[in-house]
């Protein structure tokens, strides 16, 4: 694969200048943006999949949803309908995406829309008879026909934008200059020790502007897992024999927290439908053991066969440092654009 990927070394060359070429036509205004009266909130990354996109729209709906109404906006990807669904008591994963769907169940009192067209999605949650005061949009760093007011940019721990490169030759979407788009750039998936000289060897790497302010955050885990009838205690399940499974664009670290050396893993892709065959095929490795999989992978499981043995660990998104200046940063551009 790496010797493919060297390979496609003219198209990643060819689609940088593409999309380079796009950014400098939204940024000269001669390509048109969108931009609304709300606050806008959009959170997404320069790479591929697997920086922790949903647990950060997480935090900041448990931030901002005690005061404010909030609505989410994905794209839905790998949804079975098509063109603006709000969700209601009828969604489930296939209509909605594994990620909106996870949205509305975790947070009922939150209006949770997916919308290919981001411009038409925001358009019509400020058409609903309650509209939003904020709304965050998932995964929407590169959708410039919106002009979001604030932007948050993800970067992984082990696979930072400054390291990698263009598709196909790497996993970047955009060129690395996209970042100077951001208010915020979050490190994700960072060691929860990580030392005060690395955080300032990775901000000198990313070569961010005096404005722009960053922060670093590791993947928090649930001390318990659930199922439909039952919870139990993470520690209790780790010495366990059971079944791990994800589909998930890096499991590696969801599998490290969970296995011990009688466990099997089984990894399906990113966003994966699963089918009888493959409900067939779990249940036959589980040989009776329980499931654990992630709450990503649950949202599409749980109506399954597999319900009765099937069981998911929550994760969440931690700050290492600084949570405090994070919130006040979001809260001040709330504010800001609420008054306005």
């Amino acid at each position: 694969m790496n010797l493919l990927r060297k390979i496609l070394f003219p198209f990643a060359i060819l689609y940088g200048f593409i999309t380079s070429i796009r950014n400098i036509l939204f940024d000269k205004g001669i390509l048109k943006s969108t931009s609304f009266d709300v606050p806008v909130i959009a959170v997404g990354n320069l790479s591929v999949g697997g920086t922790g996109k949903t647990p950060q729209t997480e935090y900041l709906i448990r931030l901002l949803s005690d005061k404010y109404q909030i609505a989410t906006l994905s794209r839905g990807y790998k949804r079975k309908s098509e063109g603006f669904v709000l969700a209601d008591e009828n969604s489930n994963a296939e209509i909605l995406g594994d990620e909106p769907f996870q949205f509305y169940q975790k947070f009922p009192f939150v209006m949770v829309a997916v919308d290919a067209n981001r411009t038409n999605g925001i358009k019509q949650l400020l058409s609903q008879q309650i509209t939003p005061e904020i709304i965050l949009l998932d995964d929407a760093y590169q959708h410039r026909k919106v002009k979001a007011g604030f932007y948050i940019l993800l970067t992984s721990y082990d696979d930072l934008y400054a390291d990698d490169f263009m598709l196909p030759t790497g996993n970047l979407r955009e060129s690395r200059s996209g970042a100077n788009r951001a208010n915020i750039v979050v490190v994700t998936k960072c060691p929860k020790n990580v030392s005060d000289e690395k955080q300032a060897e990775i901000r000198l790497k990313l070569k961010l502007s005096c404005s722009q302010q960053i922060f670093f955050t590791f993947i928090d885990y649930d001390e318990v897992i659930y199922g439909k009838e039952e919870k139990i205690a993470v520690e209790e399940i780790k010495s366990e024999s059971k079944l791990l499974l994800a589909g998930i664009a890096k499991p590696k670290p969801f599998f490290d927290y969970l296995k011990n050396e009688n466990d099997e893993c089984l990894t399906f892709p990113d966003h994966h439908h699963f089918s009888d065959a493959d409900l067939e095929a779990i249940q036959n490795k589980a040989n009776g053991r329980k499931i654990i999989t992630t709450e990503k992978d649950y949202v599409r499981l749980k109506d399954s066969k597999l319900v009765s043995q099937l069981y998911y660990l929550p994760i969440k998104s931690s700050f290492i440092n600084h949570q405090q200046n994070f919130d006040a940063t979001i809260f001040e551009y709330v504010k800001k654009n609420l008054e306005s």
